[in-house]
């Protein structure tokens, strides 16, 4: 058996550290790769299931929470979706609103190339059309005041696309954060 460059990771000298929840060779699995610059403001990790990441860094006075998350595919049983999106906001509602949210994952969802009624969640420079995951990404970002900050920045439609198959293309791969973080301070609204 070969085992995954990203599971030897810890073991090289390269300073990087991998935090990885999953089976080996086994569905889903998500990770979070930090620079050895980083390392030592890890100070927690929190595994939720074989789906969901969170590191918390404390550098200076600001604490940051990365997530990273992978959600049920379509065609997967309806329990697993909820059952991932209950734990994705558990995770969410644990966190103290001072600290910064970063959330990037696989959602496996389209939400579209436009706001559609989600304009403070969206920003308008999606890809494709909405479908109904992509609604469910909306709308749970909605309800947790986050934004989808890829969707914020115009770009070419080759750099939108995160998922390749069979000649189709899509979006799929997103970063969340808290609303309030969507603007640096010094950046006028």
């Amino acid at each position: 058996m070969k085992k995954s460059p990203l599971l030897d990771m810890h073991n090289d000298n390269s300073g990087f550290k991998l935090w990885y929840t999953g089976k080996i060779r086994s569905r889903n699995g998500v990770g979070i790769i930090v620079d050895k610059e980083w390392k030592k403001d890890v100070v927690d990790v929190r595994r939720v299931g074989d789906r969901i990441i969170v590191l918390k860094l404390v550098v200076g006075q600001d604490t940051f929470n990365v997530i990273s998350g992978y959600a049920p595919q379509v065609g997967l049983a309806e329990h697993f979706k909820v059952k991932f999106w209950e734990d994705l906001e558990g995770v969410l509602q644990d966190i103290p609103q001072g600290e910064k949210v970063f959330l990037g994952g696989d959602l496996n969802g389209h939400v579209g190339s436009v706001a559609r009624g989600f304009e403070g969640v969206h920003g308008g420079f999606g890809l494709g059309e909405m479908n109904g995951e992509g609604k469910s990404i909306l709308e749970f970002s909605e309800a947790l005041d986050l934004s989808i900050a890829n969707t914020w920045f115009k770009k070419r439609e080759e750099h939108l696309i995160t998922y390749k198959s069979g000649g189709t293309c899509s979006q799929i791969d997103f970063f969340l954060i808290r609303k309030s973080d969507r603007f640096l301070p010094y950046q006028e609204v």
